[in-house]
């Protein structure tokens, strides 16, 4: 269970995380990231942030593509959260299938 020190971070980096995402993706058309889900370890050491990628097609290679820069992104979320943290997290990106799998559950109930 976490705890409040780690919610309240949790949620700072989920905000700043989705405006990032959002000024980086403004100039691809028809491409949206958000950050649904936000996790810290208890030594804030390491973040894992769950991506909902728009349109699902792409997501992998947008993925592979948030993987490669996420020195990047660090070095952003860094200087936007610096008079908070201390110490910036190690980010880890993984895809958040979540909207996928409910979308895919209503269309077996409707057949």
């Amino acid at each position: 269970m976490q705890e409040t020190r780690q919610n309240r971070i949790c949620r700072l980096l989920q905000k700043e995380l989705s405006l990032i995402f959002q000024s980086q993706t403004r100039a691809m058309r028809g491409v949206m990231v958000s950050v649904t889900r936000v996790r810290v370890s208890p030594d804030l050491s390491i973040c894992t942030a769950y991506l909902s990628i728009f349109p699902s097609e792409k997501s992998e290679e947008l993925l592979q593509n948030i993987q490669r820069n996420t020195s990047q992104v660090r070095y952003e979320l860094g200087t936007r959260v610096r008079n908070q943290l201390r110490i910036i997290p190690e980010l880890r990106f993984f895809i958040d299938d979540s909207l996928d799998y409910i979308e895919r559950i209503d269309e077996l109930l409707q057949k």
